[in-house]
């Protein structure tokens, strides 16, 4: 199934995780969210890295990867499936007014308190935690660069760069680099009709060849497949 041995599951409900918890980076096939309701932790992902507390929420798209590290505390979350309104916002972190609220409406309808979140959900803004995120930031935007030379002006040691930043997000630069080029690849077959060999000399592929195998890698299936899938379910 893709790069992943499996994907990780993302429960809808409240979720328990004991203190001091550390998830290593994993991929999720399905889109979800997640409102903190009580402790916190650091999840450092395809869309960036941040620090959350309750009230605070978190939107995943489908084959996102990311860590999690879960302070002393734990923490209790809220996951709800992605509402359908925020299905192509690149948004990562916000927060909700209300999440009690929300809690004992996912009670009784989660459909409605997914819908629910859609109406309460506000954009919070990101600020970058050290230079991995700044990384991170320049490895999102898929123009190619070398790494080395990324160091040097960062003044970052390049003995410490895949270090570091494998730290902070459990990977290397070269592969979150691959994941988000990955990702970009599967949303320009899946929505749109740009020919494919287009879509990877766009995003910088060696060729489409090379592009096929990114998105089967990551989703287990080509970007042919998702196209033709995504057409099918548009027919309906």
């Amino acid at each position: 199934m893709g790069g992943y041995s499996c994907f990780a599951e993302a429960p809808l409900g409240l979720l328990d995780h004991g203190p001091g918890e550390l998830r290593d980076r994993h991929c999720h096939d399905d889109a979800f969210v997640a409102v903190v309701l009580e402790g916190g932790y650091q999840e450092a992902g395809d869309e960036g890295r941040w620090n959350v507390r309750p009230g605070d929420a978190l939107v995943h798209h489908a084959f996102e990867s990311h860590l999690d590290r879960f302070e002393a505390k734990g923490a209790r979350v809220l996951v709800l499936a992605l509402p359908p309104e925020l299905a192509t916002t690149r948004t990562m972190r916000g927060y909700v007014a209300d999440p009690d609220r929300l809690v004992r409406l996912a009670e009784r309808d989660a459909r409605a308190a997914s819908a629910y979140f859609a109406e309460m959900f506000v954009t919070a803004g990101t600020t970058a935690l050290d230079w991995p995120d700044l990384l991170a930031d320049d490895l999102r935007r898929l123009a190619p660069f070398a790494l080395a030379h990324w160091a040097e002006e960062k003044g970052v040691r390049a003995e410490t760069l895949s270090r570091g930043f494998r730290s902070a997000y459990g990977c290397t630069p070269k592969s979150y680099r691959a994941d988000v080029r990955a990702r970009a690849a599967l949303t320009a077959a899946r929505h749109g009709r740009e020919p494919f060999a287009h879509i990877a000399h766009r995003l910088h592929f060696a060729d489409q060849a090379h592009m096929t195998h990114a998105v089967a890698r990551l989703t287990g299936a080509t970007p042919g497949w998702w196209r033709r899938r995504q057409m099918d379910t548009r027919q309906r």
